[in-house]
């Protein structure tokens, strides 16, 4: 009965995050997973991608009926992005569960970085004391950088089990020139092509073990709570969901490494 609390209460949490900011799912999924409900490491990347497909398919009627979806981009970026799915999962495969996490971290604070500049860039805007956006969908796309952006994304989806929306939102904003809100919900419709992908990969291999009770639970609160996430992200100002966003994959990072590299 513990577990089933658990595991619905946490994943209604991961919910809201993730229907809120388009992202994230999966940077919560994994080490709550692996801390909170005693998974491996590839088993939780391995859970955390059926949670994060499911949950991002839940939240991305709600993103595509405010008009923060743009289907054929998205759709040619997540296709994009199944090569390096591919590529990431048989990494994921190689490494152990330590330097899997470690590596996980890492990247986790690099992103942070960007997230809270770009935020800092979008409070000066909506505060009138910058004329210039941080990231606005004007310019000419680089298609040979939209290749390369979509399939590291599609790396980091297979390697990790994160769904690549905490990567895909900045991805979007920086290559594809998508504001905020676009970016956050098209990165759903790229999370669920990516994770679609890498999870039939490691069926291939004989590699994807879930716990199914628990991730089912999990998936099931997470769907509850994108339902609630999605119409917050109105209520918030662009700079505000940026800031949090960032805040998240600090916590997530700092919180991984300790137990990884101290613990």
């Amino acid at each position: 009965m513990e577990l089933v609390l658990t595991a619905s209460l946490v994943g209604i949490g991961v919910g809201i995050v993730v229907g809120a900011l388009g992202a994230g799912g999966g940077i919560l999924s994994v080490p709550i997973l692996t801390y909170l409900l005693g998974q491996s490491p590839h088993a939780a990347t391995n859970g955390s991608l059926v949670i994060v497909a499911v949950t991002a398919l839940v939240a991305l009627p709600g993103k595509a009926k405010r008009g923060q979806v743009k289907w054929v981009d998205g759709a040619i970026f997540g296709a994009l992005s199944t090569i390096g799915a591919i590529i990431g999962r048989q990494i994921n495969h190689m490494l152990g569960g330590g330097q899997l996490f470690t590596l996980f971290g890492i990247l986790l604070l690099g992103v942070s970085v960007y997230m809270f500049y770009n935020g800092h860039q979008r409070a000066l805007l909506e505060a009138g004391k910058s004329k210039k956006a941080p990231v606005e969908p004007t310019g000419e796309r680089n298609l040979v950088l939209v290749i390369l952006a979509a399939t590291a994304t599609g790396l980091l989806t297979g390697l990790f089990g994160v769904g690549g929306g905490f990567a895909v939102v900045p991805v979007l904003m920086i290559v594809m020139k998508f504001n905020m809100r676009e970016a956050s919900g098209t990165s759903l419709l790229v999370m669920i092509i990516a994770a679609a992908v890498s999870m039939l990969t490691g069926i291939v291999q004989h590699s994807f073990h879930v716990d199914w009770a628990t991730v089912l639970l999990f998936t099931v609160g997470s769907s509850v709570g994108g339902l609630i996430g999605g119409p917050l992200s109105q209520k918030a100002k662009a700079s505000t969901l940026t800031y949090i966003f960032g805040v998240l994959l600090v916590l997530v990072a700092l919180y991984t490494l300790a137990k990884t590299l101290v613990f």
